[in-house]
């Protein structure tokens, strides 16, 4: 991977309005799957998250809908996001350790959902450098057969990366389904950019209920919800990222 190229992924400002994706045609156009299409019968879903949230942003709809189809699902929690408040007097890393998990369990329950969860405890932020661990941990964790739904690749979040690149691997050595899941690209890509394997996009559809309780499961995680006043830092999940996210559909690269 280039120095420029993860450049290009810079997650920083704004990014890209949502109204800029909802224009764009290639949404509506991309084919529509289902949750028995992502995960047949009798095939497990496991989900790698590499913070508490991620789960719920990227697939809180598909979660809602495997649950209802009986579905076996297993949580990978691949750190504690310890690290998301640098320096705040208000949430030390030890308080995000403790409380972000539990917003985890709070979302999920919110969802409906109760899946294995299994933890792996590596620090936020440090996926790449314990790169090794978190392949291990999947190649023992991983069944033949599994659907295994990781952050993209190239998300532009370096956890999320070597979530993604971790999967891949396992996923291959496993002979286990990859599926993955953007969820920061919404922020730094734009509408047809070619850096998205669009062709491998796929659309899920959300009832209204469904789509209700992913809103209220994302409220369950308020210490990414509210700015950081001993800091002067914005939310981490300010209305603008959210936006991108809560659409009555999710978007899947196959």
């Amino acid at each position: 991977m280039s120095t420029t190229h993860t450049q290009q992924r810079r997650i920083h400002g704004r990014g890209t309005p949502d109204a800029d994706w909802q224009a764009w045609p290639g949404l509506s156009a991309m084919p529509v799957t289902s949750a028995a299409d992502l995960v047949p019968a009798h095939r497990r879903a496991v989900i790698v998250a590499p913070h508490p949230d991620d789960e719920i942003l990227a697939c809180g709809g598909l979660l809602q809908q495997l649950q209802d189809q009986g579905t076996q699902i297993v949580l990978l929690a691949v750190t504690d996001g310890d690290a998301s408040h640098p320096g705040s007097a208000l949430l030390s890393p030890l308080d995000l350790a403790r409380l972000r998990p539990q917003e985890t369990v709070a979302a999920l329950t919110t969802l409906g959902v109760s899946p294995q969860i299994v933890r792996a405890r590596i620090r936020d932020g440090q996926v790449s450098a314990n790169l090794e661990q978190l392949h291990h941990l999947l190649l023992q964790l991983l069944r033949p057969d599994d659907v295994v739904f990781s952050t993209w690749r190239h998300d532009g979040h370096p956890d999320h990366e070597a979530c993604g690149l971790a999967a891949s691997l396992a996923a291959r050595s496993c002979r286990a389904r990859l599926i993955e899941m953007p969820v920061w690209s919404w922020h730094w890509a734009a509408p047809g950019d070619q850096r998205l394997p669009w062709r491998q996009a796929r659309r899920l559809p959300l009832s209204d209920a469904v789509l209700k309780r992913k809103q209220q499961a994302i409220a369950c995680f308020q210490t990414q919800l509210r700015d950081d006043a001993s800091t002067g830092q914005p939310a981490i999940l300010p209305p603008y990222v959210l936006g991108r996210l809560l659409h009555p559909y999710e978007i899947y690269f196959l």
